[in-house]
């Protein structure tokens, strides 16, 4: 038996089909992946990372996203939608449909079993790539623990593990703090 071969879409072919889809999908590569639903954990935590910085933002110079919002990365080309993202000063996108952002500063990912790996290791590896990116948060759903990654002068990546549900985390990119009760409020957890 003679396996499917696998079909290749163009950048632009992507968008026009993605721009017209009822799910999301990442790029990369030439090829497609359909992003599945996130559990109420993943929601919940989302909703209070928004409500934590959007109060936090509101008279400063950011635009913070949902993960409704697309990142590119250019170096790569992967197109992808982190949970959360913040992006400082003036906010550029892709092209005039204004839904893809090429400049984030602060991206929070909410891991999960079936992509904890790929967000630490190889996602992590793609955003680095993007020059205005300054922070990126790991959260996860099943413990409180925080993990924060922090680019240095140098270009080096500094990372703190954050696993007290009394701690607060300084994001200095953005310039606001983020207390991990606030982060698992409503999360029943051991």
């Amino acid at each position: 038996m003679s396996s499917q071969p696998k079909t290749y879409m163009t950048t632009e072919e992507y968008l026009a089909i993605e721009r017209q889809a009822e799910y999301k999908s990442e790029y990369f590569g030439g090829e497609v992946f359909a992003m599945v639903g996130a559990s109420r954990k993943h929601n919940l935590i989302a909703t209070n990372i928004v409500t934590a910085l959007g109060q936090q933002l509101k008279k400063k110079p950011c635009e913070l996203y949902t993960s409704d919002m697309r990142v590119r990365v250019p170096a790569t080309g992967l197109y992808t939608y982190p949970d959360v993202v913040v992006a400082c000063g003036e906010p550029t996108f892709e092209d005039e449909h204004v839904d893809t952002l090429l400049n984030p500063t602060l991206i929070v990912e909410i891991l999960s079993t079936s992509t904890a790996s790929y967000d630490r290791i190889k996602k992590f590896g793609y955003y680095r790539t993007v020059e205005s990116l300054s922070e990126y948060l790991l959260v996860a759903q099943d413990e409180y623990k925080l993990e924060q990654y922090v680019k240095q002068a140098d270009g080096r990546w500094l990372l703190s593990d954050i696993s007290s549900r009394e701690a607060i985390v300084e994001l200095s990119s953005i310039q606001c703090r983020l207390a991990l009760d606030d982060v698992y409020d409503k999360i029943a957890l051991p």
